[in-house]
């Protein structure tokens, strides 16, 4: 499995990472490129489902058995979406990666990163993406987001305590300074359009080596 054009959104809930990547993936479509745009967790039938039992506010899941599902899931979607993307050449845009599990689990859920990690290099071969944008914005704005997006129902994960989500921001915030080659950190405050073109400017040299 060769990966030369693996690209994914990170942040907290209400950054705006599902807009960013439709935006990034038409673009790129525009441009010419074979694009394919896929989620996490999900983004095959089996990985679905699991998202299913992951989001379900219905089930209390405890950090190892959030962990084990979201490699389970993201097994699934490395085996039969994403790898064979890549081994055709093609460009793949996903709204999370290993990086929300190492931030949920590892961060908020207080586990070990080690641990995350090892289970994706069992299920996943250990894939990491090209390059990583991680979104941040003021609180107070993801406040109004999440509220205009959920209302009073939020699922299982964003309607954990505030204190959990800022230990994933946190966590977020190192690893993008552990790894500072494949993390750009993007403001996400603003309109969509002005998020975007933050995330081009710094996909310019990248489209065109890989292009």
């Amino acid at each position: 499995m060769t990966s030369e054009r693996f690209i994914t959104f990170e942040g907290g809930e209400g950054v705006g990472k599902s807009t960013q990547a439709d935006l990034l993936a038409d673009t790129l479509k525009a441009r010419g490129l074979d694009v394919v745009q896929t989620r996490e967790p999900g983004g095959t039938p089996g990985a679905e489902a699991i998202r299913s039992l992951l989001l379900d506010t219905n089930l209390n899941w405890d950090t190892r058995a959030e962990a084990l599902l979201f490699a389970a899931a993201r097994s699934d979607h490395v085996t039969n979406l994403i790898g064979p993307a890549l081994d055709r050449g093609q460009w793949v845009v996903c709204d999370r990666f290993i990086d929300s599990s190492r931030a949920y689990q590892a961060g908020g859920g207080e586990w070990s990163d080690d641990a995350v990690l090892s289970l994706h290099t069992l299920g996943s071969h250990a894939l990491m993406p090209d390059i990583t944008f991680l979104l941040q914005a003021p609180t107070a704005e993801i406040a109004e987001r999440l509220y205009a997006r959920d209302g009073d129902n939020a699922d299982r994960i964003g309607g954990k305590p505030a204190e959990y989500h800022q230990r994933v921001a946190d966590h977020f915030r190192h690893l993008a300074a552990t790894d500072p080659e494949r993390f750009v950190l993007v403001d996400a405050s603003g309109t969509p359009e002005d998020v975007h073109m933050r995330v081009m400017r710094a996909m310019a040299n990248f489209v065109g080596e890989g292009g």
